[in-house]
């Protein structure tokens, strides 16, 4: 079918009627069918294909999160093996430290081996003695005051000495200050740990 474009000059839009659609000039008949053609392809698209596309979009989204959750399950699965014997580790450390931390009837004997060490380490004690326990979620802290009359050398000695005691103990909150020729007046909170019987398992 050719069409003449110079048709269009020479409608009379005048006398084109909606009843007499057969008699219309075809230049007028292609204009109306491509746009018709055009509104059913637009209206069939955004009613019919539109939804389809984006529920297609959704999911390979969706495909692609459950693949990388495949993969990171897979991944920990595969190791599975692995976690478990690293996790029989971790238990029988814990439960090696565990041992390490005085029970209520050896918290009184910690005073004795500190008092030991500190006098084998060559320092005079001024004071120790227990200060308030402190309650945390897990455990209970229990702090001792310690004062002592002695050198650098001999404090430095009683610091290894306590990091060698059987039983976990921890120094806080040092302070020195000269007591004399030679002499200084060493203060120190030695904290060691406690568990209640009920929250080991």
């Amino acid at each position: 079918m050719n069409l003449d474009l110079k048709a269009f000059s020479d409608i009379d839009w005048n006398e084109i009627e909606l009843d007499n659609i057969g008699e219309w000039p075809i230049a007028v008949k292609v204009i109306c069918a491509t746009f018709v053609a055009a509104l059913v392809l637009f209206f069939s698209y955004s009613l019919l294909v539109s939804d389809e596309i984006d529920s297609y979009h959704n999911a390979v989204t969706k495909e692609v999160e459950l693949r990388t959750t495949y993969r990171t399950k897979y991944a920990v699965a595969s190791r599975l093996d692995i976690y478990r014997e690293q996790m029989l580790k971790m238990e029988e450390k814990f439960s090696q430290l565990l041992k390490r931390l005085p029970t209520s009837n050896e918290t009184p004997g910690l005073l004795d081996d500190l008092s030991y060490v500190g006098t084998t380490s060559g320092l005079t004690f001024l004071k120790i003695g227990w200060l308030p326990e402190v309650e945390k979620e897990f455990y209970t802290e229990l702090p001792i005051k310690i004062e002592v009359v002695g050198t650098y050398h001999e404090f430095g000695e009683f610091v290894g000495k306590v990091a060698q005691l059987p039983r976990i103990v921890s120094l806080h909150d040092f302070s020195i200050s000269s007591s004399g020729e030679k002499q200084l007046t060493f203060s120190v909170v030695a904290k060691t740990y406690r568990y209640e019987e009920g929250e080991v398992k």
